[in-house]
């Protein structure tokens, strides 16, 4: 793996973490699904209008219409909107570690429901984010945290990692920009729609409201998913999936300079052990070097 894409994976990790903390404050003074509906629209426009800049159609097979739809609902509508539901009253920090355990969700539903090997350092990795997140939790629930938030935290992973397994090799052969900016439109169709039957919508114009939403919607949402594809077609999905062992760090660090987030102990060795874990998922699925055929 090269500089350039050891520099890339970095930004997008501290891109992708971020997010929690700019919806935290986003949530402050907006409804948290209508604002999500507003900042899929203004992302997917976006995303169309540079996906036909760079000459790609509408035009998607199948395989891609379902790719959209599924990652619209699930990534979207569902871990997204939830997610936003959620922060009006979980920590920033703890949702971010949350959502960072859907690489270890996914390599666990690989193994158990599609029957892929894993490797000992894999399950290693598994036990790992297990006891992490247990050390986590166990300090958070003592302190108070609301468990219907983390609920639904919980349940918008699983919802991506449905959408992960489901749509593997889905959004590939090209369009992928145009599939990107679709699911986000469609996302924000069903919040449109969610939004007025499940909350009072409102919104308080500030200039940390402004903020906020502008950069959650240029940064992580059309930034870092560019910088993720450039990243999928210079080293390919497997090594790209390495650099999520960082987001527990970097989600739960911005949280605490930015919003003041306090850690204790036993956070930051759940934090540390839940990283661990994650990096060892992912290098276990690594594919082997080929050893060079020698002559003689």
């Amino acid at each position: 793996m090269d500089m350039r894409a050891i520099a890339m994976g970095l930004m997008f990790a501290l891109m992708w973490s971020s997010a929690f903390t700019s919806a935290r404050i986003i949530v402050e003074d907006a409804s948290p699904l209508f604002s999500l509906a507003v900042r899929f629209l203004i992302s997917g426009l976006i995303g169309v209008a540079i996906a036909r800049a760079m000459g790609q159609s509408w035009r998607l097979t199948p395989l891609q219409w379902r790719a959209t739809i599924l990652f619209g609902v699930c990534q979207n509508a569902l871990y997204l909107g939830l997610n936003f539901v959620a922060m009006q009253t979980v920590e920033a920090s703890l949702a971010a570690i949350i959502a960072s355990t859907m690489p270890l969700l996914v390599a666990l539903a690989t193994w158990l429901v599609m029957g892929e090997k894993l490797k000992p350092l894999g399950f290693a990795g598994l036990i790992a984010g297990i006891v992490g997140v247990a050390l986590i939790m166990g300090t958070r629930i003592g302190s108070g945290t609301d468990m219907f938030g983390v609920l639904l935290c919980c349940i918008g992973v699983l919802a991506l990692t449905f959408a992960t397994l489901a749509v593997r090799g889905a959004i590939s052969g090209g369009n992928f920009m145009m599939v990107v900016g679709l699911q986000m439109l469609v996302g924000s169709a069903v919040l449109f729609v969610v939004a007025p039957l499940t909350e009072d919508i409102f919104v308080n114009p500030t200039l940390r409201l402004g903020l906020a939403f502008a950069y959650t919607t240029l940064v992580p949402g059309l930034a870092a998913t560019l910088i993720w594809v450039l990243l999928l077609n210079r080293i390919g999905p497997i090594r790209a999936a390495t650099f999520h062992f960082l987001n527990p760090v970097f989600g739960v660090a911005i949280a605490a300079v930015l919003l003041g987030e306090k850690l204790g102990p036993l956070d930051v060795v759940g934090v540390l052990v839940v990283t661990v874990g994650i990096l060892a998922v992912q290098l276990s699925r690594q594919p082997a070097r080929s050893r060079p055929v020698t002559q003689g």
